[in-house]
């Protein structure tokens, strides 16, 4: 029993997803890495989206959610099996959103550190939102 302790001690930081805040970085579309971006429809056309970028919107103009169907577009848009990141506009709704996923889901998460506000200032290529 003292050993499967141990064991499990010893494996449970492996057990578990990651969540990592981390601020834009060119690297980050160099390697392909998804980034989700889960801010508003209205947000998008104000700003536009880092090239690239997947648009599913997580809360709406209410601050309401639907969980079920964020999961459901996520998992068809993204392979939640590997890393990903999120943007939000600057970066508060991230920290919660990706802490849950990474929590609940053990989805492997990077949380865009400022949001696209801050990705703006560090010359992230940003384009126009085209609703498809």
């Amino acid at each position: 029993m003292k050993y499967l302790i141990t064991l499990l001690l010893f494996l449970s930081p492996f057990l578990h997803a990651e969540y990592k805040v981390q601020p834009f970085a060119q690297e980050m579309l160099a390697k392909q890495l998804p980034i989700v971006d889960i801010r508003t429809v209205d947000e998008w056309k104000e700003t536009g989206l880092v090239k690239g970028s997947i648009p599913i919107q997580f809360f709406d103009e209410r601050a309401q959610y639907d969980i079920p169907a964020f999961l459901k577009e996520l998992n068809e848009k993204v392979d939640t099996s590997k890393e990903f990141a999120l943007i939000c506009r600057t970066g508060s709704r991230t920290s919660m959103v990706g802490k849950f996923l990474s929590d609940q889901l053990k989805y492997k998460v990077i949380d865009i550190q400022g949001g696209i506000m801050d990705a703006y200032k560090l010359h992230a290529p940003i384009v126009p939102y085209k609703r498809k």
